[in-house]
């Protein structure tokens, strides 16, 4: 049956495919767009916010180069819709740093090795800044599990568990 657009499409398709003006917040900077409801927070974020810090992996949710934090939770941003993070604070690793000096957690980083090729790192970092400030007393065993989420084929995460030690 033909949609009541006449192009053969549902109703269904029509308001999938249909933008959605929305404001997303990210590193305090309010950024107005408009997107598709099916649009992925991640391809927001690079593509109509122009924050190509954040990466895109597997976009299955598995390998964590997608992590951010919104609303104070570390999420894995290819998972979730654009539409539902409007109206929350979303931090990227571009909102780590305050200007040249380097958060604790990317000099920490730096300084126990704990990158090589870098596709791994805004994820990493995003998931530990996120943990850290949620529960800064958290145990190894919590924290190697936390860690343990996110995947990187470099390091062989030990420099990275050391790193997020050294800077909790």
């Amino acid at each position: 049956p033909r949609g009541a657009a006449g192009n053969g499409k549902s109703r269904k398709e029509n308001s999938m495919s249909e933008k959605t003006a929305i404001t997303l917040t990210i590193n305090g900077r309010d950024h107005a767009i408009a997107v598709e409801p099916r649009r992925t927070l991640a391809d927001a974020i690079r593509e109509d916010c122009g924050q190509t810090g954040t990466h895109i992996g597997c976009e299955h949710g598995v390998c964590g180069a997608c992590t951010v934090i919104v609303d104070g939770e570390p999420v894995r941003s290819c998972l979730m819709f654009a539409v539902q993070a409007a109206g929350k604070p979303i931090r990227t690793i571009e909102g780590l740093a305050d200007g040249d000096t380097l958060h604790p957690m990317q000099q920490a980083f730096m300084d126990n090795h704990g990158l090589q090729c870098g596709f791994c790192t805004p994820g990493f970092l995003m998931l530990a800044v996120g943990v850290l400030e949620r529960e800064p007393d958290i145990g190894d065993d919590e924290l190697l599990d936390v860690l343990s989420s996110n995947l990187c084929r470099c390091t062989g995460y030990q420099q990275i568990v050391e790193a997020v030690k050294h800077a909790a």
